[in-house]
């Protein structure tokens, strides 16, 4: 297991604290641990992923202790469960980089990854470390609030963090200057205002000659305030909501005689987006992406933009899905005995909607899902097909 003391470890082990005999203890059980799991190379991803969350210490939600977590933050190396998930997307992919275990698909060097950086109580270690007495880490019932205060202080401020301890973590995050000098971080907390919140943006676009003179389809890509991004954590959420990009049909000519677009996904406080493909009317995504169904249900947005290098980025249209219906749908199946593939609900394609064809949900293999083929609204032409797929809270 890749943990590194800064210091020299004492050859005196008699006269060590608690702590570090606390530590090498738990560090030794996981050295074990992990030299099966590596020698186990033969089974599946997943396989070993479920392997590794057999593990005492990853039995439970490393941020509030709920049992039998499905999530997991790769680039921390911590298995959550699925309420402090949606608190860990709202910081960002820079600090947390949220998987599932069920839902996305695992290679074999991810799971080493997770197995070097030493799960639970590895994590725990380092950012739990310096948690003053008076101040409670959260519980399973425990509130939006009370989860949002201390995600964000453990691993955005690591206020709690023990510096001398190094994981090892293959997806390096920002630095943090957090920490005092003497590698440990002060017991007192200070009050978290919207300030200590503010995410600050990591790409200016630049403009040219031809940003004055742009057509009138352009408009400017939505930004996430400032304000949208510190309340985020803080929503109750009731769910999670897969979409799959699937493709672009006869999309709007941008740049001459073609455009290179890409997708930008909205739900509430929400915001992510697929990657650019090159000079294609047509082009095929296949990109997943997953957001946080907040309690007031708000509608999906998907606006479709064409990418400009000295000019604001060119508007290729939108459209809005109602995912209530989904939810729903998702919610009796839970309940349910059906075990085979199975027709839930409909969206009909009418002249009141955009629709393509009807956005039949169905049910197989116990998910959830539904495909939709939608027309873009207010541009000329353009159709975007995506695939859903949601997962109440209690999975």
């Amino acid at each position: 297991m890749s943990i590194q003391q800064g210091n020299a470890e004492s050859k005196d082990v008699p006269g060590s604290s608690l702590y570090d005999l606390l530590r090498m203890e738990k560090s030794s059980k996981w050295s074990q641990c992990s030299r099966e799991l590596k020698h186990s190379s033969s089974s599946s991803p997943r396989g070993r992923l479920e392997s590794l969350l057999s593990e005492s210490g990853n039995r439970v939600c490393a941020d509030c202790g709920s049992p039998d977590p499905k999530w997991v933050s790769l680039s921390i190396g911590a298995f959550i469960c699925i309420k402090c998930s949606g608190v860990h997307r709202s910081l960002g992919v820079h600090i947390s980089k949220v998987y599932s275990v069920k839902l996305d698909e695992w290679t074999n060097d991810q799971v080493d990854a997770l197995i070097e950086m030493g799960g639970n109580v590895a994590v725990n270690l380092k950012y739990e470390a310096h948690i003053p007495d008076h101040y409670r880490k959260p519980r399973p019932d425990s509130s939006a609030e009370e989860r949002t205060d201390f995600i964000r202080r453990k691993y955005e401020l690591h206020q709690f963090l023990n510096c001398d301890l190094q994981l090892y973590c293959p997806f390096p995050t920002l630095p943090s200057s957090q920490c005092s000098p003497s590698g440990s971080c002060p017991l007192s907390l200070l009050p978290l205002d919207k300030k200590s919140y503010e995410k600050q943006t990591t790409a200016h676009k630049s403009h040219g000659l031809g940003h004055a003179f742009r057509n009138s389809w352009r408009r400017p890509e939505p930004k996430i305030t400032k304000k949208s991004n510190s309340m985020a954590g803080m929503v109750e959420f009731v769910g999670l909501i897969k979409v799959n990009i699937v493709r672009g049909t006869n999309l709007a000519v941008r740049d001459m005689v073609t455009s290179d677009p890409y997708v930008i996904l909205s739900l509430g406080n929400q915001s992510m987006k697929t990657r650019v493909i090159k000079n294609n009317l047509n082009p095929v995504w296949n990109e997943s992406l997953m957001l946080s169904i907040p309690e007031n249900i708000p509608p999906l947005k998907l606006l479709v933009y064409d990418k400009d290098t000295f000019s604001t980025d060119d508007f290729m249209g939108d459209a809005e899905i109602d995912i209530q219906p989904l939810l729903s749908a998702a919610k009796a199946s839970e309940s349910s005995s059906i075990s085979e593939s199975t027709q839930l609900g409909k969206w009909k394609a009418s002249h009141e909607n955009t629709l393509v064809k009807d956005g039949v949900i169905t049910l197989e293999d116990g998910k959830v899902k539904q495909e939709i083929s939608i027309k873009l609204q207010n541009v000329e032409r353009g159709v975007l097909e995506i695939e859903l797929e949601c997962v109440p809270l209690t999975q």
